[in-house]
């Protein structure tokens, strides 16, 4: 199983490329219920849904018997500008060659992973000007057929004469095709105005916002809400590890005034996320209690704030699980439907006339698969456009010396498998 992804994606086609409209049998698949069933896919969506050997199809064919189908996950909060960094020598380059080569590589991981739609927050500014933007566009284009990936405008500064650059900036990548407007509050002087000029760029462009705050100042964060509440396109909040820090009755307040505002919280159970320097992870039993809605994602992939993340939705979900007490199925629904409804993308079912965006895992249960799913296919507007297959073998006369079993029945007991 390679670590990186191929340096250049295979060719998607024109920038204009629609769903895949030849079609798709996925046989023998089982879902999260424990039904066995084929599944039918056409013009990017699933067409029908039967039991095994039902459905009839002139068109292409996937076995999928061993595998468990599902909603294909989200990735909510990546840094494809900065991603696969920690090893390069000095500062980060902000070379829009590099960052377009970073970010095309980081989010064909992350496909591989099982994430068909990414949110990628890109820093413009004084050092970055609107090259890594236009680098991260680029990569955009490059990506299409193979995955969705958007792109969020993140200036330094906002307020003040020192912000005014900034703020012409965020104008232009907005211009340029910037999908989000957001930023860190925390790095400006007056973080309140910064949330301010954000919410009301938004509503003049119709934009939704994602905005990076660690929320330990209850005030600042009720402030955020408050504004946040009066605009209707959606607004994201992540990463909230500053949330865990409050006493118990303040966080609640901060919570409760969230959820009215009716923003949606994106957590990082991986940690690590550039521009954030806390390494705790929201409460999420808290936000899900308050009515919040949380999604999950992965921060950073492979930079200085995290030089071994993954980029795995799949990760994200085990360790909601794992770590802090959520079902397997509320941890898988965080880095699927929770996190594409935080990116505004139409929800996924495994039902006739949903999209056709989809994640073959090999297993059994969900619970195994968040433990163990090593094997993958990936598939976007009702085509494949990845596999991962992993094999585990053993050594024979190893597991015979460790288990001290009979010559006879070895290999029934103890051969290579898939995982």
């Amino acid at each position: 199983m390679p670590d990186t992804p191929p340096q250049q994606p295979p060719s998607p086609g024109s920038p204009d490329d629609g769903p895949d409209s030849s079609g798709l049998l996925l046989c023998g698949a089982r879902l999260a219920d424990g039904r066995a069933v084929d599944v039918r896919l056409g013009d990017g969506r699933i067409e029908a849904v039967g039991t095994v050997g039902s459905l009839t199809a002139r068109t292409a064919r996937v076995d999928l018997s061993g595998y468990l189908l599902l909603p294909a996950p989200a990735e909510p909060h990546a840094h494809g500008d900065t991603a696969l960094s920690a090893d390069c020598e000095g500062p980060v380059s902000y070379d829009a060659g590099d960052v377009q080569r970073r970010a095309t590589e980081s989010a064909l991981l992350q496909l591989g992973h099982g994430a068909t739609a990414l949110r990628s927050h890109v820093r413009i500014g004084d050092m970055e000007g609107l090259g890594s933007m236009q680098a991260a566009l680029s990569a955009r284009r490059s990506l299409v057929g193979l995955v969705d990936l958007r792109t969020v405008a993140m200036p330094r500064l906002l307020t003040g004469l020192a912000g005014a650059n900034g703020l012409a900036m965020l104008r232009d990548a907005v211009k340029m095709g910037a999908s989000v407007v957001g930023g860190c509050p925390d790095l400006d002087p007056d973080p309140t105005g910064y949330v301010e000029a954000v919410l009301e760029l938004a509503a003049e462009h119709g934009c939704p916002v994602d905005l990076h705050t660690d929320g330990a100042d209850p005030v600042r964060l009720g402030r955020l809400a408050a504004a946040a509440a009066g605009l209707r396109t959606g607004v994201v909040v992540g990463p909230l590890g500053g949330l865990a820090r409050l006493p118990g009755e303040a966080a609640r307040r901060a919570v409760d005034r969230l959820a009215s505002a009716g923003v949606t919280a994106v957590c990082l159970p991986q940690s690590g996320c550039a521009g954030v320097d806390s390494r705790e992870v929201a409460p999420v039993r808290l936000l899900r209690a308050a009515g919040v809605r949380v999604a999950a994602g992965s921060g950073a992939l492979r930079d200085l704030s995290n030089p071994v993340g993954r980029g795995d939705p799949l990760e994200a979900a085990y360790l909601l699980a794992s770590r802090y007490g959520m079902r397997a199925d509320d941890a898988y629904e965080a880095v699927s439907s929770a996190a594409r409804a935080a990116l505004g993308l139409p929800e996924v079912r495994l039902e006739a006339g949903f999209p056709a965006e989809l994640l073959a895992v090999r297993g059994e249960t969900l619970a195994g698969a968040l433990s163990l799913a090593y094997s993958r296919i990936v598939v976007h507007r009702g085509r494949v456009v990845a596999r991962t297959s992993a094999v585990r073998e053993y050594c024979d006369s190893a597991a015979a010396v460790a288990l001290d079993l009979p010559r006879q029945g070895r290999a029934a007991k103890h051969g290579g498998g898939t995982a």
